[in-house]
This record gives structure tokens, sequence and C-alpha cells, in this order.
């Protein structure tokens, strides 16, 4: 095997598919600070910070979602089974959590376009939108990686 052979396979073996429910909250709490910071800031007339923040938190959501489609087209869905008390929280977050995710994706492209056409109004107006939505659901993913993996995991 030559040396970039060995390279090539020593780099894509640095993590494995296991690793990534953890990236990817990482991903989503980089997402999460950053929304947060770049609603502040525009809030406050910092339209320059607010944009470098937005940059980030798109790339950063970007991240989380390459990880989350390899992981689950790995692994498939991951089976809770709760009941009880756990089940009464962490459903009807998880329920609320997907049905904005599928909304997310589309608002936050359609309020990128907006900037890419200069149209401030537009972008503002969607905005509104957008951010607490894409807020949430980067806050409640995390919540549900907590349950999922760390706090009560399935089958323990």
């Amino acid at each position: 095997m030559s040396q970039c052979s060995v390279l090539t396979v020593q780099l894509f073996n640095v993590i494995s598919i296991s690793d990534l429910p953890a990236l990817n909250a990482s991903f989503n709490l980089i997402s999460t600070v950053f929304i947060s910071m770049g609603w502040y800031f525009i809030r406050h007339g910092a339209w320059r910070r607010h944009m470098a923040c937005m940059i980030t938190a798109v790339v950063s959501s970007a991240c989380f979602l390459t990880g989350y489609i390899i992981y689950h087209a790995n692994v498939g869905e991951k089976s809770s089974g709760y009941t009880g008390w756990i089940a009464a929280v962490y459903f009807p977050i998880l329920a609320t959590h997907v049905l904005l995710a599928f909304v997310t994706l589309p608002l936050v492209v359609i309020t990128l376009i907006q900037v890419f056409r200069r149209r401030w109004d537009r972008h503002k107006r969607i905005a509104r939108w957008t951010i607490p939505i894409w807020l949430y659901v980067s806050v409640t993913v995390l919540l549900v990686y907590l349950v999922l993996y760390k706090w009560f995991p399935p089958g323990v």
C-alpha cells in the first residue's frame, strides 16, 4: 500500500459511525450559540457581527445535517421504548422538533436567498420566523441527544 493510501485510510478512520451522535450534538451546540448571538447582535444593530454569527451557524448546521444523514443511513432510527414520565416529556419535544425541523431548512434557505438578492426588507420579515424556529430545533435536538444517549439510553 502506498503512503498516500495509508494516510487516506488513517484520515477516514479517525471517527466511527458511533461517534457521530456526539459530534452532531456538538455541531448543534455551536449552532445554538451562534444563532443566539446573531439574534442578539442584529437586535442591537451590529449587522457585521450578526452576519459572522449566522454564517457560522449555517456552516455548523450543514455539518450537523451531513453527520445526521450519514449516521441514520448506516444505523437507522434509534428506537426509544420510553414509558411513564420520560415518555410524557420526551415525545412531545421530539414531535415538535421533527415537525419544525422539516420547516427549518427551507426557511433558512429562503432567508439566505433574500440576503444574496440584497432584499433586506424580505430578509428581515422571513428571519423573524426563521431564527426562533431554527433556535428551537437546534435546542431540542440537544435535548433529544441527551435523553437518548446520556440521561436515559434505551435498553440500559
